[in-house]
């Protein structure tokens, strides 16, 4: 199985000040993985980098094959990447089948792509929002329109960076088993989240950050095990 992401000896950082600090991290095809960590150990750096959202200061980043450390978003989001980003990032005086149709595209031809229809199957309170404005909804419907947003570009790999932060209970459930219905198409995926419980039912492999550098990678049934490892440095 190849490698739709490989870091290598990642380093970056914003100024004078370094962040990251010798970062490796894969993803295979068809594999859910995670990054993991408290808040300030480098996991949204880290994503920014791949994103090329943030050039890196050493180290490489290869996408589908391609090192893309020095390529630019565009270019990226182009080869395959769908950001889910912090905070969603919708566009609020945008309708929300605006905001899913606007970037939706199959570069690479991919058999049966995501659709619009698709993506309301998958989040169905969108399918009666659809003339609303992005700054009408929920948050949590907000994460559903930037995670269907995202899908529409048919990504080789979906990044979700804090995917169900601040959602209501019953809402932040609707994303997770979204995230098992996108686990089983097939998609590579990478999931940065504080539920570790949920996550180690989702993804294949987890690595854990500490103060910029990778503190631990490993299967979910060794983390599930290992208590005393979230707690060193997941502050459960």
């Amino acid at each position: 199985m190849s490698d739709v992401l490989e870091i290598d000896n990642l380093s970056a950082g914003y100024g004078a000040g370094q962040v990251l600090f010798g970062i490796d991290l894969r993803i295979a095809a068809g594999e859910a993985a995670t990054l993991l960590g408290r808040n300030g150990m480098g996991k949204t750096t880290t994503v920014r980098c791949i994103a090329g959202l943030l050039r890196p200061t050493g180290g490489t980043i290869r996408f589908a094959g391609e090192a893309v450390g020095q390529r630019g978003a565009d270019w990226i989001g182009r080869a395959g990447l769908g950001l889910v980003p912090e905070g969603r990032r919708i566009f609020p005086n945008l309708t929300v089948r605006e905001n899913l149709v606007a970037f939706a595209a199959n570069r690479r031809a991919v058999a049966g792509p995501w659709t619009l229809e698709r993506v309301l199957d998958l989040f169905p309170p969108l399918a009666n929002r659809l003339g609303n404005l992005g700054s009408q909804l929920s948050g949590g419907e907000q994460q559903m329109l930037a995670i269907g947003r995202a899908l529409l570009t048919n990504p080789v790999l979906l990044v979700l960076d804090e995917a169900t932060e601040g959602l209501a209970p019953l809402l932040r459930e609707a994303i997770w088993c979204a995230l098992h219905a996108l686990r089983a198409t097939g998609l590579a995926i990478l999931i940065i989240d504080k539920h570790i419980d949920r996550l180690t039912g989702i993804a294949d492999r987890h690595t854990i950050l500490d103060r910029g550098r990778v503190a631990w990678t490993g299967g979910s049934a060794e983390l599930a095990a290992d208590r005393a490892l979230w707690e060193r440095y997941l502050g459960v």
